[in-house]
């Protein structure tokens, strides 16, 4: 493969992370096997690395451009071409010949609000921005070094999202390794006491008159050291300021050091600190410290304060606050740099090779022309954790890759960090707080006032604007709000869209009013219609659909589950409301146990304003005299523990349940599953087989079942061995390809119709 590079300049023309970060690429690229090459401004005649060439010396970046352009025009024709500075690679595409070449743009930073912080004038920052934006659209693919640099070009310059790719630099781990430290500062002749190291270009981001002040406060002496490496415009300002705060005999301006200088630095170092201000889209001298041994604190600027949580450092502080720096500081400095510390930083480097970053980029470069990876926009009128938000988190973590996923949602909160764990991309747009909490109840005519109406209407505007501008192939709405705003916007947009339906639309679940116009949707709005069971599929009043399961939670797994006889632990979980049948559990538990030694356990709580039924359940534990053995546990989180603490799962509910969610959690945890013989739970279970199943909303029948189990382990360990079996087919990564298939299949259709509008 041939790859042609266009950036900046030369290391030997200034030393910045860009023109490093191209230099050992293209060597690590070249290492690997790739006939890559770089064309950037430098001296001619100086020295460069293998495959960098300087075509103009800098000066005019006007000029420097066109250079530049031309001579691309002039090298082989390459497979790629990768950018990596807008202002000399705006004219690639037409003066050099290369507009129908795959281009990869590296994004390391907005230029021109760069240039903004360092006084340029409006105009100038206007020019710069427009053409970042020019090139950064035209680009096949954006990578960024930190997700908060992604979040930056897509919301700034417009890229849509799956056009973006976070790959983190690299370290070369050979040139920065750790050493003794003594010898070290010998060798750079630095004091015996606290050394801090600093490496950073001297211009106001950098943020080194707020390091000045924090090292002030760290009570310097004379055998204490701030080493300060680096060059720029500030470096008179600095040293004037060190001097005024009365520590210029504690802080050393080393200027540029070679690469062999710097390491000695490094290995030298009780600390690197990292104090940016502004626009760092990852800081490459956190992994160089790090593959030297030496630890490193910093601040929560851009893609910073990702790397030191990523890499293991010490929690990023607050952006120019010297005395957060400071605590910091002195917290790194009095613990001394010890083996074990070194062995830890330089591990932590170690998984950022300059090799391992050249092969992700290799395999970047390879899938730019595939045109089967589907994008999909999911949208969900709010970020609360739900079984619905929690299942389309884990369904998209299971792709692997197979589709570029982007989420687009209500409201924000903690659903928006399980989408991007999961490697999604998320944006918020602001829904009506009126529209979000309008309850099921009032989803008719008449029920809906005006102003929700109206607010609803123009939020459907908005988010089709939004969508024309993504040009996703698929809409895909993860509630039943979402489905009938995102449905209309969707249309409008003129792109394909999936419902998934997770709750049954028909009384008593919906209100008849509401189910009606809810069908008449349905049949209207979405290309196509996936459902959690056939039993929800069946609600929904269209023919044909998809049936795809929530998918399992990956961190549930079977524990040792105890083979000898004793009290049996039967567990309830679902929140505290009338149709999920509490009140049928208890009956039969008073009925099957009334003076053993079993145990009932109902987790959940009350929401929606259903406390009543939570007090009526207390009441009737305390009428069957069940206190010391039937217990109301309220909400737990962490519904693995509960499950690893359970023999039996009874799933009790008096409705049709659409899946049944913990029912499969159980399976996989090993329990044993008493379901009642309806909807989604029955789909999954069957009877005798992987679990046991009854007649829904019959008390005795249920009872029947708790004492079948409890006087039988054996059976209880069967069915338990067999739903582990059962559970594995419901893991994210088995139901990806489900999922994925609707998606392609509802994208195709907007081939088809623009074949027919074509005549074709």
């Amino acid at each position: 493969m041939r790859v042609l590079h266009l950036g900046l300049e030369t290391t030997t023309e200034r030393v910045g992370g860009l023109n490093r970060y191209l230099e050992d690429l293209v060597a690590a690229q070249r290492e690997l096997g790739l006939e890559a090459s770089a064309l950037v401004l430098g001296q001619r005649g100086h020295p460069t690395p293998p495959g960098v060439v300087a075509v103009a010396p800098p000066g005019s970046l006007a000029r420097g451009a066109v250079a530049i352009a031309l001579a691309a025009r002039r090298a082989p024709r390459p497979d790629v071409v990768d950018l990596h500075f807008a202002g000399t690679s705006v004219l690639a595409r037409s003066l050099g010949g290369l507009r129908a070449v795959p281009t990869v743009v590296h994004f390391q930073g907005p230029w021109a609000d760069e240039s903004a912080l360092t006084g340029s004038g409006r105009a100038n920052v206007a020019v710069k921005r427009r053409v970042e934006r020019t090139v950064y659209r035209r680009a096949d693919r954006v990578v960024c070094l930190s997700s908060a640099f992604r979040d930056v070009v897509v919301a700034r310059y417009g890229v849509a999202p799956w056009d973006v790719d976070v790959l983190a630099p690299g370290v070369d781990l050979d040139a920065f390794s750790p050493g003794d430290a003594a010898a070290a500062r010998a060798a750079v002749d630095a004091p015996r006491g606290r050394l801090a190291l600093a490496v950073r270009r001297l211009v106001p981001r950098m943020g080194l008159e707020v390091l000045l002040e924090s090292w002030l406060a760290c009570d310097p002496t004379d055998a204490d050291l701030l080493a300060v490496i680096g060059d720029g415009p500030e470096a008179g300002r600095l040293r004037a300021l060190a001097a005024s705060l009365g520590i210029e005999g504690t802080v050393r301006f080393c200027g540029r050091v070679d690469d062999d200088v710097l390491r000695q630095w490094y290995v030298a170092a009780d600390v690197t600190v990292v104090p940016t201000v502004a626009l760092e889209g990852f800081g490459l001298v956190v992994l160089e410290s790090l593959a030297c041994g030496t630890p490193v604190v910093g601040t929560d600027a851009g893609g910073l304060g990702e790397a030191l949580v990523t890499l293991g450092q010490a929690a990023p502080v607050a952006i120019g606050d010297p005395a957060s720096l400071a605590i910091a500081l002195k917290g790194a400095l009095s613990t001394p740099k010890d083996a074990a510390t070194s062995a830890r930083a330089r591990a932590a480097a170690e998984a950022h090779s300059w090799r391992a970053v050249a092969e992700r980029h290799r395999t970047l470069y390879e899938h730019l022309g595939d045109a089967g990876v589907v994008r999909v926009v999911v949208l969900d009128h709010t970020a609360v954790l739900s079984g619905g938000e929690l299942a389309i988190a884990r369904a998209v973590g299971g792709l692997g890759g197979a589709a570029r996923v982007h989420a687009i949602l209500g409201a924000d909160g903690p659903l928006v960090g399980r989408l991007l764990a999961a490697g999604t991309t998320t944006e918020v747009l602001e829904l009506d707080p009126a529209t979000q909490s309008l309850p099921r109840s009032r989803v008719h005519g008449g029920g809906v006032s005006p102003r929700t109406v109206v607010h609803t209407a123009r939020y459907v505007v908005r988010l089709a604007r939004r969508l024309r501008r993504l040009r996703p192939d698929v809409v895909h709405t993860n509630s039943l709000k979402a489905a009938l705003y995102g449905g209309a916007a969707a249309r409008l947009a003129g792109v394909p869209c999936v419902w998934h339906v997770r709750d049954r639309l028909e009384p008593p679940s919906l209100p008849r009013g509401a189910a009606r116009l809810v069908h008449v949707a349905a049949r209207v709005l979405p290309t196509a219609v996936v459902a959690n069971s056939a039993s929800t599929l069946a609600t929904v009043g269209v023919r044909g659909g998809a049936v795809v399961p929530s998918p399992l939670d990956p961190s549930i797994a079977p524990p040792a589950r105890r083979t000898s006889s004793g009290p049996t632990r039967f567990t309830v979980v679902g929140r505290l409301a009338p149709w999920k049948g509490q009140r049928l559990a208890v009956e039969a538990f008073a009925r099957a146990f009334g003076d053993s030694d079993e145990t009932l356990r109902l987790v959940g709580a009350a929401m929606f304003g259903e406390d009543a039924y939570a007090t009526s359940l207390a009441a009737l534990v305390d009428a069957h005299g069940l206190g010391g053995r039937v217990e109301l546990a309220g909400f737990v989180e962490d519904v693995a523990s509960v499950l690893a603490d359970t023999d039996v799962l009874v799933h009790s509910s008096v409705e049709p349940e659409p899946f049944g969610q913990v029912v499969i959690e159980a399976m996989g945890a090993g329990c044993a599953v008493l379901v009642a013989d309806a909807g989604g739970p029955a789909e999954v279970v069957t009877a005798g087989v992987d679990g046991l199943r009854y007649p829904m909303g019959d008390v005795d029948a249920l009872a029947d079942g708790m004492r079948r189990l409890a006087g039988d382990p054996a059976l209880r360990a069967r069915l338990g061995e067999a739903g582990v079996a059962t559970a594995s087919a419901y893991t994210p990564a088995a139901l990806a390809p489900r999922l994925l298939a609707v998606w392609t299949t509802a994208a195709a259709t907007r081939a088809r119709r623009a074949r027919r509008r074509r005549g074709g």
